[in-house]
Parts: C-alpha cells; structure tokens; sequence
C-alpha cells in the first residue's frame, strides 16, 4: 500500500501562485509515475499534471501549461505542483495519484493510490 498526503492548498488572490506538496509513505513510489489532478464542486475529477517515475517526461492539461510545473524528489518520495499566475476557475480541490507504473498518464483510471486532497481556492 502507498499513503499519499497533499499539503500547501490555501486561499490566494488571482494572479498569486501556491506550491502543492505531496509525500508518500509505504510501498515506494520511486518506480511510479505521479500526477495532479483536480475537482471543482460539480464536476468531474480532470487531470492537471503529470511525471515520469525518473523524471523528464511531463504532461500538462492544456489549462494550465506555461502556468503550472511538475516535479519530483525520489529521495523524498515527493511531487511538487508549482502553481502561478493562478485564476479563479483553478478553484478546487487538488488530488496526488500514485500510478503503478513508470509512464505517466492523463486518465485518473490508471492511477491506483490516491491522497485526501488539499483545497486551492482563488479569490479574483
């Protein structure tokens, strides 16, 4: 089993940026890929961001490319959201997701661990 726990969600104002953490703890995730993703109130869970297990390989949802950046430290067991220039329609509640496997994806069904989640909200 993989524990996940986000941290680092806050209140920020549009234009602001916050830096998502996430930690696992248990079986090591250092072989698995990592991503971000997000639910808004009524909608569905979509995908932010997403690393491969060693890194250098990186998918981004079209929303948040150019403002939002990936990243791990294995030797942590940690993946990074570095969010900026931040808008309100970013509001959500933003999920870690561990995936057995080294590549990454951007379906939430291919993801087997998942953290509590951490609120953002964005005030404009």
């Amino acid at each position: 089993q993989v524990q996940l726990v986000e941290s680092g969600g806050g209140l920020v104002q549009a234009g602001g940026s916050l830096r998502l953490s996430c930690v696992a703890s248990g079986r090591t995730t250092s072989r698995s890929a990592m991503g971000w993703f997000r639910q808004a109130p009524g909608k569905e869970r979509e995908f932010v961001a997403a690393i491969k297990w060693g890194g250098g390989v990186t998918y981004y949802a079209d929303s948040v490319k150019d403002r939002f950046t990936i990243s791990r430290d294995n030797a942590k067991n940690a993946v990074y959201l570095q969010m900026n220039s931040l808008q309100p329609e970013d509001t959500a509640v933003y999920y870690c997701a561990a995936r057995s496997l080294p590549l990454p994806s951007m379906e939430k069904t291919e993801y087997n661990y998942w953290g509590q989640g951490t609120q953002v909200t964005v005030s404009s």
